[in-house]
């Protein structure tokens, strides 16, 4: 069944119902991450979607950032692609490029696992088929995307990996970073990282950066 999105920016926007978490039609979904991005993303804007699943946040990117704006959404799972794609192609989205890949730290091709659910697919050399894996700075090197003014990461414990594959962009254009991370190594180690280009970091859910398990990484001016 397809319904229109009750709140927030995407409200009115068409959305299968069953493709995800039912916050996302409702409008509640990821309620404190979904208002930041709001407030961050501007018209004209490149925003990167790592791991975009179904395409919320990917359909979020291209109301804000508009028709001088651009989207690039990564995902690598058939089912998520299947909604992602009916989603974009329903609200006759025009300023979308859907990447058929995971990300991590270099091109390849990886096994990856779907997970429990549609939500926690990734990459894992017990997967159960093959995908295409891209890192971010070939990608722009190449010139295949733009350069990202944002970046959405959550790829199920690949985002230490998606940021030292990206370590050129994140020098040179310093996006902004809505960040999911999965364990507590893995977060040291992003936060780590991210403090060490000069990002400042702000928790997105918990009290502290350290207890967090998304986090807002923004350069200092």
């Amino acid at each position: 069944m397809t319904v229109p999105i009750l709140q927030g920016r995407l409200r009115g926007v068409k959305w299968k119902v069953g493709a995800s978490n039912h916050g996302c039609w409702l409008g509640s979904y990821e309620h404190h991450k979904r208002l930041a991005f709001e407030l961050s993303v501007k018209e004209g804007s490149v925003v990167f979607d790592l791991g975009a699943n179904v395409g919320f946040y990917t359909l979020l990117a291209s109301v804000l950032v508009g028709d001088r704006g651009k989207v690039v959404a990564f995902e690598p799972l058939p089912k998520n692609l299947r909604y992602l794609k009916s989603h974009l192609q329903m609200n006759r989205v025009t300023n979308v490029t859907v990447m058929e890949a995971a990300v991590s730290d270099a091109d390849r091709d990886c096994l990856f696992d779907a997970g429990p659910n549609n939500s926690m697919g990734h990459l894992s050399k017990e997967g159960g088929f093959r995908t295409r894996v891209v890192a971010i700075d070939k990608l722009v090197s190449r010139g295949e995307v733009p350069l990202p003014t944002h970046m959405k990461i959550d790829v199920e414990g690949a985002e230490w990996k998606v940021l030292l594959g990206g370590m050129s962009v994140l020098v040179a254009n310093r996006p902004t970073i809505f960040l999911a991370t999965h364990g507590k190594d893995i977060h040291r180690q992003c936060c780590e990282l991210l403090q060490s280009l000069g990002y400042t970091l702000e928790p997105i859910s918990g009290a502290t950066v350290d207890q967090a398990d998304e986090i807002l990484a923004y350069a200092r001016t």
